[in-house]
């Protein structure tokens, strides 16, 4: 194995954070540079995930110990438990670095003609590297103490970038709230932490899982944690938050803000199969984050279908398509004690909640993009106000439709891959899951059909008929999602072989992440 192979876990976490600090120094030399270097250090993380997910696709599970003479060695000669800081990446910490990189990738080059005429843009990106860190950080820690510290970074971060255009009274409301929904979660992340460290003596997650009881304050540090990451989630009943954090925050940031929301979930689904597995009441739990899932499903779209502003109506769908993804792993948790139903539906189910969490990331962050050129160029959300865009804005129009098409699980499109595996498979559990995402989607597609044809079609309002379509890098940042949406959408058996039931199986494999570790590296 290679240097940078080697050090790929750590580098993917320290070079963004490291440029977060050094952004503000390479700004006194112009924005022009500080932009070329922004884009440069998120290529070059970009890079490392994939390095890093080529190693690991390979190989398997890479643990990277900082402070030990061997990276790989997880527990030390002669020691029962870890006692240094543990970097444990599987084939779900890789997956979720993907998204986290690439989507951070798409908003940073969308952002430089987005908030070109900002000010503090300095501080803007430094807080836009930041969120990478805390994104990569949750996905890549092996500790539930450091997991913590990453949640904090990301929910700082995520906050300040919501607030940041000030200007407007709703962009602070919705920064605000998102820091204190963000802080009551990560207390509950802290105390659950200190409640396995109390019984335990150990803060690491294969130690933990490892040596397990389930006893009474397991199963309220269990509570603490599925509330606190749920809600971070966005899914219903904590679902509140989301629309007034996304309507008003920089596009550029809204899809990052969004991958933030997928990395929390990621870690919920990491805490039910990886740090409790059978040990829980898998049934009891499964069935929460099921009808979880429905309720942000059905509540996301009925809500979305009366908006008029563009933003928070695609804001009301990150809650409605997180419900399927919760409905799909949470059916893979009902029957994660009943070997014949996992292998007949369950392993697809959770493959289904993942391909979900992927796709979604790509083609609702191309919406988000979209939804900020108009009002990057009309200056209204209002969709009442629009009219005739396809005209004027054709690149947008375009990349509107691959995106809405996908998010309303339109044939070929990935997002129907994704909720057709997750049907297949809740279908077995329960036909009326089945029924219930089915009328969502056609709800979905209702609601969609309105943005096109409020804000592209009909005829040219006289006051637009001048406007012309938003800037190259613009572009190229919804087109860098465009086209992983795209490539979803064309060979969806690749992506699923490839990538999404290795993370599966990873999940579902609590037996390898604790043997990584415990079995000393």
């Amino acid at each position: 194995m290679d240097a940078l192979t080697a050090h790929s876990p750590i580098l993917a976490i320290a070079i963004p954070l490291l440029a977060a600090f050094v952004t503000p120094l390479v700004g006194r030399f112009g924005a022009r540079t500080r932009n070329v270097f922004v884009i440069v250090v998120l290529l070059f993380v970009e890079f490392i995930v994939f390095i890093l997910a080529r190693d690991i696709y390979a190989n398997g599970t890479q643990l990277y110990t900082l402070g030990a003479a061997t990276p790989s060695l997880g527990l030390p000669e002669n020691y029962m438990v870890p006692v240094r800081i543990v970097l444990e990446v599987d084939a779900l910490g890789i997956f979720m670095g993907i998204i986290s990189a690439t989507v951070a990738l798409a908003g940073a080059v969308y952002s430089i003609a987005c908030m070109k005429h900002e000010t503090g843009q300095d501080r803007f990106y430094t807080l836009l590297f930041l969120l990478t860190v805390g994104m990569l950080g949750m996905q890549f820690t092996g500790d539930l103490f450091n997991l913590f510290i990453f949640l904090e970074i990301l929910s700082i971060s995520g906050a300040a970038l919501a607030a940041f255009r000030t200007r407007f009274v709703d962009a602070v409301e919705g920064g605000f709230k998102y820091l204190i929904i963000s802080t009551v979660a990560a207390l509950m992340v802290l105390f659950a932490t200190g409640i396995f460290y109390g019984q335990y003596n150990v803060l690491n997650i294969a130690a933990i899982a490892d040596a397990m009881q389930y006893t009474a304050l397991d199963k309220m540090a269990l509570a603490l944690l599925l509330i606190a990451l749920l809600t971070k989630s966005g899914g219903a009943p904590s679902h509140w938050w989301v629309p007034d954090t996304y309507t008003p925050a920089p596009a550029g940031t809204s899809p990052m803000i969004y991958a933030a929301t997928l990395a929390c979930m990621s870690t919920m689904f990491r805490v039910a199969f990886t740090l409790y597995g059978i040990k829980m009441s898998f049934a009891t739990v499964g069935w929460i984050v099921i009808i979880a899932g429905i309720l942000s499903m059905f509540i996301g779209v009925t809500m979305a279908l009366r908006q008029t502003d563009v933003k928070r109506l695609m804001a009301y769908h990150v809650i409605s398509q997180g419900g399927y993804m919760l409905l799909g792993v949470g059916v893979g948790i009902a029957v994660l004690g009943d070997p014949q139903a996992m292998a007949a539906y369950g392993r697809e189910a959770v493959a289904g909640g993942l391909f979900h969490v992927i796709n979604h990331a790509f083609f609702k962050g191309l919406l988000l993009l979209t939804g900020e050129a108009l009002f990057f160029r009309l200056g209204t959300r209002d969709l009442n106000n629009m009219g005739g865009m396809g005209r004027n804005m054709k690149w947008t129009c375009a990349f509107f439709l691959i995106g809405a098409l996908s998010i309303s699980g339109v044939p070929p499109f990935n997002g129907f891959a994704s909720k057709l595996m997750i049907y297949e498979a809740s279908y077995q559990l329960n036909p009326m899951l089945t029924i219930i995402a089915m009328m969502v989607s056609i709800m979905t597609l209702a609601s969609f059909t309105k943005v096109f044809q409020s804000a592209f079609t009909g005829p040219q309002l006289p006051e637009y008929k001048d406007v012309t379509d938003v800037p190259l890098a613009m572009k190229l940042g919804m087109g860098i999602l465009a086209a992983a949406t795209l490539f979803f959408s064309f060979f969806p058996g690749v992506v699923v072989d490839t990538i999404i039931y290795p993370a599966a199986d990873a999940l579902l494999n609590q037996a390898g992440y604790i043997g990584a570790v415990m079995g000393g590296g």
